[in-house]
């Protein structure tokens, strides 16, 4: 059995960049860029308009001003501003030549005479100057970022309509066991749903990886190995949930050795999560995970997650922060790492949610993430600083 800091980095020396593809920009948003994106023109383009006013000399701010011309934003000016003149200006209109200062609208006063004043007291300028955003050539994003909505408007900005970014990893996901069955059938006394294989898929979407469904493999017979071997030729990484602790029909460590997956690890010395299996197989990474619905969401978020990070290149993720304990904290046994489950309370404090073990799945429902325990730490008392890691 090793520590979890030996099987994250056994996980994470095992990675391998998955490659790119070229997309539209449109598609972007959630993936991981594998291109730095540089602007090809000044923003704004243009000295801009930043509100609806009059664009003058500022030297002429006291004076009555003649209005020469309407600029819409769209419209290019005709007519460059003399001495004792303005343009009456859209917001993000070209701010025409001779002009220094666009006074607003609010700040104007027109004169019987169809002069207009300036009326108010602020002298902020309200224009944009070309390029004091982003000047043509610079980097606006960067490779190995995770594109946002908002990176989606910069992409349409400076016209990077086909983006390079990773691929996305393809993981599979097999249920294992005789006494699963699926959400839409009644289970027999003896049967459980199986809720491991839909929690996974959806990790593995919110995660960034694609994820392929393979079914339930039975605890006997060649099934499961025919599952898994086609699982491996197929996916980047595989996960197999179910059939990996001691008892006699935990068959799949044995099938995986006679797939030709090379078992780095079987054991961590983690509550909840122990019979967490690892291997190899060419280039195809292999998970076995426990039965129980929060050991193998816990062991997804902690190895799983930031293994797809590294091979898709991501930069972006928030792994953990330090909060405070808002109460005392006891555990039944030190022996192993414990991840426990907790909130955050309303003065920012981290409380463990209740939970009754790791086939207490709803206990994750209520919670906003996990905190570690270190082996032969028994109690956490209140305040005391502890390493958070959000879902």
């Amino acid at each position: 059995m090793i520590s979890f800091d030996e099987a994250y980095n056994i996980v994470m020396d095992s990675a391998f960049q998955t490659g790119s593809e070229l997309i539209p920009f449109t598609k972007a948003a959630g993936r991981i860029l594998a291109e730095d994106i540089h602007s090809d023109i000044d923003m704004p383009p243009f000295n801009r308009s930043a509100v609806d006013g009059y664009a003058c000399r500022k030297s002429d701010l006291s004076k009555d001003l003649e209005i020469v011309e309407v600029i819409p934003a769209g419209k290019e000016p005709v007519k460059e501003v003399q001495v004792g003149q303005c343009s009456k200006i859209m917001t993000g209109a070209i701010v025409p030549e001779g002009c220094d200062i666009v006074f607003m609208v609010e700040d104007s006063e027109i004169l019987p005479s169809g002069l207009v004043r300036f009326a108010g007291s602020n002298l902020k300028t309200n224009i944009s100057l070309r390029g004091e955003d982003v000047k043509k050539g610079d980097r606006v994003l960067e490779r190995c970022k995770q594109v946002m909505p908002q990176d989606i408007a910069v992409l349409a900005s400076v016209g990077h309509v086909m983006v390079l970014v990773s691929k996305k990893p393809d993981i599979a996901v097999i249920s294992t066991g005789d006494e699963i069955v699926e959400p839409e059938m009644v289970p027999l006394r003896s049967q459980i749903r199986n809720s491991n294989a839909y929690q996974l898929l959806s990790q593995i979407s919110q995660a960034g990886g694609t994820g392929k469904y393979y079914g339930i493999a039975p605890d006997t017979g060649n099934k499961a190995y025919d599952i898994i071997m086609k699982a491996v030729s197929e996916n980047d990484i595989v996960i197999l949930t179910g059939g990996v602790s001691m008892g006699d029909f935990d068959f799949i460590p044995s099938f995986l050795e006679k797939a030709g997956v090379k078992i780095l690890f079987s054991r961590i010395n983690v509550q909840p999560g122990k019979p967490t299996t690892f291997g190899i197989h060419t280039r195809t990474l292999v998970f076995g995970l426990p039965g129980n619905p929060v050991s193998s969401f816990i062991q997804f978020e902690t190895l799983i997650k930031p293994l797809i990070d590294k091979m898709t290149g991501s930069a972006w993720r928030q792994k953990s922060f330090m909060m405070k304990m808002g109460v005392k904290y006891e555990r039944k046994s030190a022996s192993r790492m414990g991840w426990v489950p907790v909130k955050i309370n309303e003065k920012n404090e981290i409380v463990p949610v209740e939970y009754h073990g790791s086939a207490h799945i709803t206990s994750l429902s209520y919670s906003d993430g996990i905190i570690a325990i270190m082996p032969e730490i028994k109690t956490l008392e209140k305040g005391k600083e502890v390493e958070f890691m959000p879902f």
